[in-house]
This record gives C-alpha cells, sequence and structure tokens, in this order.
C-alpha cells in the first residue's frame, strides 16, 4: 500500500493521495493509515472528524485555530470538486502570508495535509461538494479564527461567491496579528 505524499509550495504542506481501489463495484480509498503517516513524520492523533455539504459557489474559509488548540488538518473531498486553498500565517515561514491552491476530487481521491499555522478553504466547483475533515484538536469557538477570503490575492473561480457572514466578517491578512512562529 501506497501514499504518494508531494509537498507543496507552503513549507509542511502536501498533497496527499492514498492508493484508490477501482473495479466493478465502485472504489475503495483508505485515506489514512497510522504506520505510514508516523513512518513520514505526519499527525497521526486525530481528535475530530468533520463534513461540510456545499453547494457550487459557496467560499468556506479562511480558517484555523489559534494556540493552545490550533490544530492540523487532513481534509479530501468526497463528493463533487472543491478549489482548496491553504494560506501561510507562520511568522518568520519562507512563504509567509503566501497562498497555494489544489483541486481536490474523489476521483483522484487526493487529500489536503495542513499543519498548524495555515490558513484553510475552499471553493465548491460542483452543485453538490462534500469536504471531509480530520483535525488533531477538538473544536474550540475560544480559539477560532479566520483571514478575509479576498485579502491574500487568491484567484476564486466565482465572481459572486456565497459567504457566511461569518466568513465576511473576519480581518483581511493585512490586520491579522499572528501568533503562529515557523519552525523549519
Amino acid at each position: 500500500m501506497s501514499f504518494e505524499r508531494t509537498e507543496l509550495a507552503i513549507p509542511g504542506c502536501y498533497e496527499i493521495t492514498p492508493p484508490r481501489h477501482v473495479d466493478a463495484r465502485g472504489s475503495f480509498v483508505k485515506l489514512f493509515h497510522h504506520d505510514i503517516f508516523a513512518g513520514q513524520g505526519l499527525e497521526t492523533d486525530y481528535r475530530e472528524e468533520y463534513y461540510t455539504v456545499s453547494e457550487q459557489g459557496v467560499i468556506r474559509g479562511l480558517h484555523f485555530q489559534v494556540p493552545p488548540a490550533d490544530h492540523v488538518k487532513l481534509v479530501c473531498c468526497l463528493e463533487g470538486r472543491v478549489l482548496d486553498a491553504l494560506v501561510d500565517l507562520r511568522v518568520g515561514s519562507p512563504s509567509y502570508g503566501r497562498h497555494v491552491l489544489l483541486t481536490l476530487t474523489p476521483e483522484k481521491a487526493n487529500c489536503a495535509y495542513i499543519p498548524a499555522g495555515i490558513a484553510h478553504g475552499f471553493c465548491a466547483l460542483s452543485p453538490k461538494t462534500i469536504m471531509l475533515y480530520k483535525v488533531s484538536t477538538v473544536y474550540s469557538p475560544e480559539h477560532d479564527r479566520g483571514i478575509l477570503w479576498n485579502s491574500v490575492g487568491i484567484p476564486w473561480p466565482v465572481e459572486q461567491p456565497v459567504i457566511s457572514q461569518r466568513d465576511a466578517d473576519f480581518p483581511p491578512l493585512a490586520q491579522f496579528q499572528s501568533p503562529f512562529s515557523y519552525a523549519p
């Protein structure tokens, strides 16, 4: 069994493509394997798992939790197709303030591995999109934060996105005082 791991332009962020088995019945995907992740130095202690359902044109994000409740995320698209966005918020990082984008689909079965200190968001590109999240800490409302979805130069592929009021009220990156530090 092999998990393909590709480092993205933000240090510590990876696109992970697990093995996908297809036959006449459909497909089988193992998204996580403790020993393989541990052997690659990736997080293996996930405390919570949840999913979102979004309609085409929805943008969610850019979300994260601050210390001491910051967390690693492993996200994948179970139905539909998304443009996934990661933004480096770690002071001292060579990619601080920059973003990377990747398309997640169930056909490819690829995942985004997102370390603490990285904001995450996505745009739903299909009429119905289901995203699965594994996170290394439990949701903490008092540590839940975000930066404004359109403040970092991401070329979102929708002109009139559907955005929650909460996401619309986040501060732009330029006004965010980051509590995260980069440690190579």
